[in-house]
């Protein structure tokens, strides 16, 4: 075996993103391999595109790792499997496909969560939801917050403080520190919300509409509260939903320092500001 060496780099990559596309073709897992294991060497992300352009553009895409490319030399074809996309040909369907790609640079929770809501906008949806893919909130309880919905609420929030305390396998440090926290928004706030840091929601068109999304200013996770927040000075309906929340059974938490002081310091700096600021009013 020849090893090639290193092409010089001049700026950081951050991620690289591999994607098969057309026919299968021998040594394609191994290629697949050698840039995971490569990504690895230099601490870059490596992502694999499923499904070619079509699984690109579908946003079938998830990070790999060192057990992703394991013993998959044997295998046939490409563990990524390829598609025919005759749609990639359009300018526009290409620009739509650079879009998906830049999200994968992480800016922050609050931006992703922006641009799904215009993505969904977009494309015309009554109902969007937003929710952890980590399994720590239940998919069976996306009907119960579609159902408040739909029987009035503008925004019906999956709520773990509604009736108690309803968490499962957190330690009490975040037990502790989440339920305070939506106490402390409460006091400065003066929203009634029970669980103002909750991330299972399900919001509808007119509600998302109506906000201007540019002035949503957080990115960690006092994002959630400045979404209540606005819908709340607007004069839309909020609904909390009791759920059961279970700790997550994939991934790791992002919580950090920098996120708890933006939380702190920015929920009382949003409720001066909103002291000086006029919210367009749900429209009757």
């Amino acid at each position: 075996m020849i090893e090639l060496p290193l092409l010089p780099i001049k700026r950081k990559l951050k991620s690289i993103a591999v994607l098969t596309s057309g026919g299968d073709a021998p040594g394609m897992n191994a290629a697949i391999r050698a840039v995971v294991r490569f990504g690895i060497s230099q601490h870059i992300q490596v992502y694999g595109v499923h499904k070619g352009y079509s699984g690109l553009l579908e946003g079938q895409i998830e990070p790999l790792y060192a057990s992703s490319v394991a013993n998959i030399i044997q295998r046939g074809g490409t563990i990524l499997k390829t598609d025919r996309c005759e749609a990639f040909f359009e300018k526009s369907t290409r620009k739509e496909a650079a879009h998906i790609l830049e999200r994968k640079e992480k800016n922050g929770l609050g931006t992703a969560y922006i641009a799904g809501f215009r993505w969904c906008l977009k494309n015309n949806y009554d109902f969007i939801f937003e929710m952890d893919a980590d399994f720590s909130h239940n998919p069976d309880d996306l009907i119960k917050l579609f159902q408040a919905c739909e029987k009035g609420a503008d925004m019906s929030i999956g709520s773990r403080y509604k009736t108690g305390v309803n968490v499962v396998n957190w330690p009490m440090s975040r037990v502790i520190l989440s339920y305070y926290a939506s106490a402390y928004v409460r006091i400065i706030t003066g929203m009634s919300i029970r669980d103002t840091t909750a991330g299972f929601v399900c919001y509808r068109k007119e509600l998302l509409e109506s906000i201007d999304l540019e002035k949503i200013k957080f990115r960690g996770y006092a994002f959630q509260i400045e979404m209540k927040f606005t819908a709340w000075k607007q004069g839309f309906t909020l609904e909390e939903v009791p759920i059961i929340f279970t700790d997550r059974t994939l991934g790791e938490s992002k919580i950090s320092s920098g996120i708890i002081k933006e939380a702190i310091g920015g929920v009382l700096s949003m409720k001066i500001k909103s002291l000086f600021r006029k919210y367009p009013q749900k429209k009757a």
